[in-house]
């Protein structure tokens, strides 16, 4: 009995030896975690206005472009870029075949290309806004582990070798149970709580181009609508002008048969006939041409294959002085707003690098129960983490370099974006005021070329003049309304471009163009 009792104190060191690797290993497995890595400062892009690091978001991305070109001699809309595509629009909104220019505007705003990606894009950018929250709230997560588990004693230095007892090199296997639920928290982190408010600005600059992005449909649809009806009143002058040259050609075969013309005032008359079937032909491929455009940005079926329901004629521009639609423009233009966000989320960038210099603190702690499974011991661990910035090799000072570069960038162009949006206004002010002096030349000069044309066809039909005087005044006539055609396309162009230069076109739009 002695003898066993001696053997079983001889092996305690043993044993003692083996329950504290299984404690240090499980008191490793719990407590040993290493802290969390140091918060850096989200990189902002060089522009605000092109070109993105770490993701897409809409104040960013490359914006499309809409011009306008307004003048009498050839006025005209150039779509560009995504906002001369479309999705399909008949799916959702049914079509009868006309268009009215509320129905163009709208179907735009929903299914232009430009007007989708900028959406898309607004979601993606507070999504990102989310991501960055999420580093500032509790993390909770839960876990289980069953391991089974041999160890080799002798690998850690333990080799006993005692008379009368056989201790085995190799212990276990031990089967252990750890069920447990995780909570950590980060109690103090200033940059990323600036890099939270900065993802906030730009995604409230995303909303901001994204609104913008409609003033632009607005732009481009509108002047396609307006470039539709312009060569369709082109289309009607010409057909005119051709039954006018066809009664003047029978008129000539008449007198040519009594006697009172001769074959070559015949021949001058055919002549502008088959001009004016020339002209016709290619009037019509325009039109053609011109619908599909505006079916293209409206996500209608890409053809010609229907009818426009809403005329815009000639009205005279709502009284706005040049300063009122300045100060208009600074107060509602929305890539101004978005210029000044994306200023504000580079000043929070550039607070977030300088806040890696400043200690942070987090908590973590955690509750379950662990041991063999037919005995489990509810167990739980609690830590706070204080972690004070020394030196990282000069990275904090390398993202403060790169915020206050993305600052300064920004700053500038949010006064590029003034001055942008005040010659923009001033151009279509300056552009509406000539565009309205051309209307009234045209229609007094479509006046007098009527007036001329009647006195040659009473001095033709007396035999006074030839074919040739009442052919050019015939020509003068349809130039004329060709070019009161252009004036008033010109001036509506003008009244639109206004209206998106001073900002919110799709709620001033009525008041600008007055279309019935």
């Amino acid at each position: 009995m002695r003898r066993s009792s001696s053997a079983v104190l001889q092996a305690r060191p043993a044993i003692i030896a083996l329950y504290v690797l299984i404690f240090a290993k499980g008191v490793s497995a719990q407590v040993g975690a290493p802290p969390p890595p140091a918060a850096q400062a989200t990189p902002l892009p060089l522009s605000g206005r092109n070109g993105q690091s770490g993701g897409v978001t809409a104040a960013e991305a490359p914006v499309p472009s809409t011009t306008t070109s307004v003048n009498t001699l050839n006025p005209t809309v150039s779509v560009q870029g995504a906002f001369a595509g479309s999705t399909p629009s008949t799916t959702q909104l049914p079509f009868s075949g006309k268009l009215s220019f509320d129905d163009a505007i709208q179907r735009a705003i929903r299914y232009n290309l430009g007007a989708v990606g900028m959406a898309e894009a607004v979601l993606q950018s507070r999504g990102q806004a989310r991501a960055a929250r999420s580093a500032l709230l509790p993390n909770v997560s839960g876990d289980a582990a069953d391991t089974e588990e041999t160890f080799n004693l002798r690998s850690i230095g333990i080799n006993f070798n005692f008379p009368g007892v056989s201790i085995p090199s190799v212990v276990g296997p031990f089967n252990v149970l750890d069920v447990r639920g995780r909570i950590s928290q980060s109690i103090a982190n200033f940059t990323n709580l600036n890099n939270y408010r900065s993802a906030k600005e730009l995604a409230r600059a995303g909303a901001l181009s994204a609104k913008d992005a409609e003033d632009l449909v607005v732009l481009a649809v509108g002047g396609a609508y307006l470039q539709v009806i312009a060569a369709n009143a082109r289309l009607e002058s010409t057909r005119a002008q051709l039954e006018t040259a066809n009664a003047l050609y029978q008129q000539t075969m008449m007198q040519l048969q009594f006697g009172r013309a001769a074959q070559i005032d015949v021949n001058r008359s055919h002549v502008e006939v088959l001009l004016d079937q020339q002209r016709l032909v290619t009037l019509q491929n325009e039109l053609a041409k011109q619908k599909i455009n505006l079916a293209r940005v409206t996500g209608l079926p890409p053809n010609a294959d229907y009818d426009l329901s809403t005329d815009v004629p000639f009205a005279p521009a709502p009284s706005l002085t040049l300063e009122d639609a300045i100060k208009q423009a600074f107060e509602q233009r929305s890539d101004l707003k978005a210029a000044g966000a994306q200023v504000a989320a580079a000043e929070r960038a550039l607070a977030a690098a300088r806040a890696e210099r400043l200690p942070s603190a987090s908590a973590s702690a955690d509750y379950g129960v662990n041991g063999d499974p037919s005995n489990l011991r509810g167990t739980y661990t609690f830590s706070g983490t204080l972690s004070v910035p020394i030196w990282n090799g000069g990275r904090t000072a390398g993202d403060i370099q790169q915020a206050e570069s993305a600052l300064a960038q920004r700053r500038a162009e949010l006064e590029d974006t003034r001055s942008q949006i005040e010659s923009e206004v001033r151009n279509a002010y300056l552009d509406l005021q000539a565009a309205a002096s051309q209307v009234d030349v045209a229609q007094q000069n479509i006046d007098l070329m009527t007036e001329t044309l009647g006195e040659t066809r009473q001095r033709f039909d007396a035999g006074v003049s030839q074919s040739v005087d009442l052919v050019q005044s015939q020509e003068s006539v349809a130039g004329a309304r060709l070019d009161y055609i252009d004036s008033v396309f010109s001036h509506n162009l003008a009244k639109l471009s206004l209206a998106r230069a001073v900002g919110n076109a799709s709620q001033s739009l009525h008041n600008f163009l007055k279309f019935q």
